[in-house]
């Protein structure tokens, strides 16, 4: 079993956050409360690169909506980047490419927040 892998850093007030590995239904509660630690911190631009992503369950798939919510409720957002022809097939067929504004590249999305202001 891979473990899932979390790296963190901020670029131009964005928190960009990896994932690497598998996000199933034992990493999801991981996942959770580390999304929802830095929505709690008022950190709500973020980026979230799916570069490493090898599997993202429906759990995974829940958690990203559910942090989703919660940042745009605080008028931040979720973009997220690099997924994988495997994970982006998951996302087409589960609606999920609908909700999450998508880039090839981190830079991309963290430029996408700076043309906001």
């Amino acid at each position: 079993t891979l473990i899932m892998e979390v790296s963190e850093r901020t670029a131009g007030g964005v928190s960009v956050i990896g994932l690497g590995g598998r996000l199933d239904a034992y990493a999801a509660n991981d996942i959770e409360r580390k999304l929802d630690s830095l929505v709690a911190a008022e950190k709500v631009r973020l980026v979230v690169d799916l570069g490493q992503l090898e599997y993202i369950s429906s759990s995974g798939l829940r958690v990203l909506l559910g942090a989703l919510k919660k940042a745009r409720e605080q008028q931040g957002d979720i973009i997220l980047t690099g997924l994988q022809p495997y994970v982006k097939e998951i996302f087409e067929i589960s609606g999920f490419t609908q909700l999450f504004k998508m880039f090839d590249k981190a830079e991309e999305a963290i430029n996408s927040y700076q043309q906001e202001k």
